[in-house]
């Protein structure tokens, strides 16, 4: 196969993609062991972290912290509701958003979360420095990206 130097862009070891969504996936697998005693997904951990973080959230806001549609966190918020976690509220500003709030078992399910950050930064294998630069440079291309839209 011919080597063609005028492509080398297009490499696949050239991708700050790649390392980024194989990194990604990767963590996502090593979560799956903790997840999976608590019953939950990445996406309903990610969901729940926010709801203990603010208790009291609207749909549109949490769409926004978890940079997810209203149809992929539907039928999230509908399971977490289901195991009794969260309750579900239409506004009574506005019928078409949710205002979502955490249950007394939501509030338990943080204490047998609590450890798993720790766990998982094991696993990354980041100096606190290292966790921080990596942390700080991926929002900043997140901000840049979302702001070019």
């Amino acid at each position: 196969m011919k080597k063609n130097p005028g492509y080398e862009s297009l490499k696949l070891c050239n991708q700050v993609c790649f390392p980024l969504y194989a990194c990604s996936k990767e963590l996502v697998r090593q979560y799956g062991p903790f997840l999976k005693e608590l019953g939950l997904t990445y996406t309903q951990y990610i969901t729940m972290m926010v709801m203990w973080e603010k208790d009291e959230v609207s749909s549109k806001e949490l769409s926004e912290c978890l940079h997810l549609d209203y149809g992929t966190l539907t039928p999230v918020l509908k399971r977490l509701e289901q195991s009794g976690y969260i309750k579900r509220k239409r506004s009574a500003e506005d019928e078409r958003l949710l205002t979502l709030s955490l249950t007394a078992s939501g509030e338990k399910l943080r204490e047998k979360a609590s450890g798993i950050p720790a766990k998982m930064a094991k696993i990354v294998g980041l100096s606190e420095d290292e966790f921080k630069t990596l942390y700080a440079l991926t929002y900043k291309a997140l901000a840049h990206m979302e702001n070019n839209d």
